[in-house]
């Protein structure tokens, strides 16, 4: 499609169709370089997704609409429908960007036949793409942070801002409710567990590690990539290697974009509940944790930054497992066309996936490897992610109920 070839830097060939274009469009806006976005970037990403998919699914009603499905001729324009609703979108939530995403849309729409059905389209993605912001409006996804630091009077702490603060009192996407998957508590500081995970993390998570193989330093510098950039280019791909048709492309991606967003609800739900300590705090204060099989180490690092909200559970580990659940759930197997993968935190390399597997292990053991979460939350943010797929799949977006079976 050309809106590909008009993207700054396109990380799929221009084979793909106007779901996966404007996809990787909404991507390039709501996260640039390695900064991490917000994670009100999911949001956007399912905002759109969703719209897309209502637009064309208006035309075409195969399955139930995830909000609304608004009056529309057969003969309406798809693709221009699809365009519409997500540029409406990006330019609603990123206003300083609308005339860059209007000018893709021009370009896109001289494309497609001058006519009544693409005009039609317009309109249609437009309203219906009004009707699912307005929708998100209060979701709480603005809520101001409030989040109060722990300290006593007088005492320094370190001072940056806290992320997701607020995400635990936002409305999901399709989960009845942030905590509805939410995993039981982390082990006890005086547990087996807790010392064992503790001093794998100890050894193999420091930032000059000895005892973490080239290839284990390589994926947890890979994996230092966060947000819609780190997992979007997975369904676009199979998108096109099952060259899926326009509306089934739509609902992949909605359905992906939807368990992404309530994996990162739910994620910071359980983050916020237990305030569990990360590693470079755990380990500076090993002394203190009242677990005679813990050492201190006063100078620990993790290979990076820590991210800054509480460890628990893995963040990584519940969005990959939940839309790796979404795929299984659409495609019946965790067998996947290859899809490859970059990372710019490590120029030049490329990894290549076929299994739903593979992928959600490589991420969840690259987050121990960068020191960042112990191997009780990649347990329990897999299993919360899992749960939140397949919960996903099933509930929203399902077949018409006069749809003949395909």
């Amino acid at each position: 499609m050309v809106l590909a070839l008009l993207l700054t830097a396109p990380i799929t060939a221009a084979t793909g169709n106007v779901i996966t274009d404007w996809d990787e469009k909404a991507v390039s806006i709501v996260q640039t370089g390695t900064v991490p976005p917000p994670p009100t970037a999911f949001r956007t990403m399912a905002i759109l997704h969703t719209a897309m998919f209502d637009a064309v699914n208006s035309i075409e009603p195969r399955y139930k609409p995830y909000k609304v499905r608004l009056p529309a001729t057969p003969d309406t324009s798809k693709e221009a429908a699809a365009a519409a609703a997500a540029a409406a979108v990006l330019s609603k939530v990123f206003p300083d960007a609308a005339a860059d995403v209007q000018s893709t849309l021009t370009a896109y729409l001289t494309t497609l036949p001058d006519s009544e059905a693409k005009s039609k389209g317009v309109k249609l993605g437009q309203e219906v793409a009004a009707r699912i912001l307005e929708a998100r409006e209060r979701d709480g996804a603005s809520a101001a942070d409030a989040y109060r630091p722990k300290t006593r009077p007088g005492v320094y702490i370190p001072t940056p801002i806290t992320v997701g603060s607020q995400f635990p009192n936002m409305a999901p996407f399709a989960l009845a409710s942030p905590s509805q998957f939410r995993a039981k508590p982390p082990p006890s500081l005086k547990s087996a567990e807790w010392a064992r995970d503790y001093n794998e993390i100890k050894d193999i998570g420091a930032k000059n590690s000895t005892k973490r193989t080239a290839r284990q330093t390589e994926d947890a510098r890979f994996w230092l990539l966060v947000g819609p950039r780190a997992y979007d280019p997975l369904p676009r791909q199979i998108v096109i290697a099952k060259n899926m048709d326009l509306l089934d492309s739509a609902r992949f991606m909605a359905l992906f974009s939807v368990a992404a967003v309530d994996a990162i609800i739910a994620v910071f739900d359980a983050k916020y509940k237990y305030e569990f300590w990360r590693p470079i705090t755990a380990i500076r204060n090993g002394d203190i944790d009242g677990n005679p099989a813990t050492e201190r180490d006063a100078t620990w690092q993790p290979i990076d930054a820590t991210p800054m909200h509480p460890e628990y559970p893995c963040a990584h580990c519940i969005i990959s497992s939940s839309v790796a659940a979404v795929i299984e759930g659409l495609l019946g197997s965790d067998e996947i066309p290859e899809v490859s993968l970059t990372s710019p935190f490590v120029p030049g390399v490329t990894h290549h996936f076929t299994n739903l597997q593979a992928y959600t292990d490589e991420v969840a053991n690259a987050r121990i490897c960068a020191g960042f979460h112990y191997r009780f939350s990649t347990i329990a943010g897999r299993e919360m992610g899992q749960k939140i797929g397949a919960y996903v799949v099933k509930s929203v977006m399902q077949p018409a109920q006069t749809a003949m079976a395909r």
